[in-house]
């Protein structure tokens, strides 16, 4: 039965200058599959609640939950889950939240996956998901992003594109390090090309708006089935 679950701050972990990795302990926590999300709740002491949304960034774990959290500019919530929500601090979960966004090992094929900038954190639990499967079918993440310091996960991406089938590409938008072969530059129809085949390929996209909009016609153009094609957007 889904309802608000107390959720212990266990750790936090930088991951570029506005983004933040939080794990919590969750006790009873009902386990999720890749793709899905959950909703924050903090209630201040005279009563005050809001609610955000954030995307689970590894697959099942226990009552271990982990969440990715960019801090907006301005934001009522996300600063403060950020930087000032002390270690050892509870808020309230719900979910798992989202069935339509979602991936499985058990489901066959090459799997595409677009990320623009923290649209990461959800499609990590994906690659966390097939690296720790049997399969050999590829996996492939393009990482549009802006430069090398805006980088999620750098540390384990470098080790997951040592793995046979997993192939990491980091795609940059305004700053590339020395010897990039790649122009700087937004996603084009180059950056599709020697992927996985269309046919059977599933393919997840996340990030802002106009990036997944982008993502979505570009993959169209090159063949990909809308069918096999879904996006999650923000911003």
């Amino acid at each position: 039965m889904r309802g608000w679950r107390r959720a212990r701050l266990t750790g936090r972990t930088k991951q570029t200058a506005t983004g933040r990795t939080l794990v919590f302990e969750v006790p009873r926590w009902p386990g999720h599959r890749p793709g899905q999300h959950v909703d924050v709740r903090l209630t201040a002491a005279d009563g005050y609640q809001a609610v955000r949304s954030y995307s689970l960034a590894a697959p099942a774990d226990g009552e271990r939950v982990e969440l990715g959290v960019q801090a907006a500019p301005g934001g009522e919530v996300s600063p403060y889950l950020a930087d000032d929500l002390p270690v050892g601090a509870e808020v309230e979960v719900t979910g798992p939240l989202g069935g339509w966004f979602v991936w499985t090992p058990q489901e066959a094929g090459p799997l595409l996956l677009l990320a623009g900038g923290s649209g990461i954190v959800p499609l990590m639990a994906m690659v966390r998901a097939r690296l720790a499967s049997p399969s050999d079918e590829p996996c492939t993440l393009l990482h549009s992003v802006r430069s090398p310091d805006d980088v999620w996960y750098a540390a384990e991406l470098d080790a997951a594109a040592a793995a046979r089938h997993v192939r990491v590409r980091h795609l940059w938008t305004r700053a590339a390090p020395e010897g990039a072969a790649r122009p700087v530059g937004r996603l084009t129809g180059a950056d599709l090309r020697d992927l996985p085949p269309p046919a059977d390929c599933r393919c997840f996209v996340c990030g802002p708006t106009g990036f997944v909009e982008h993502a979505g016609d570009l993959l169209l153009a090159a063949g990909y089935a809308p069918g096999r094609i879904r996006t999650e957007r923000f911003g």
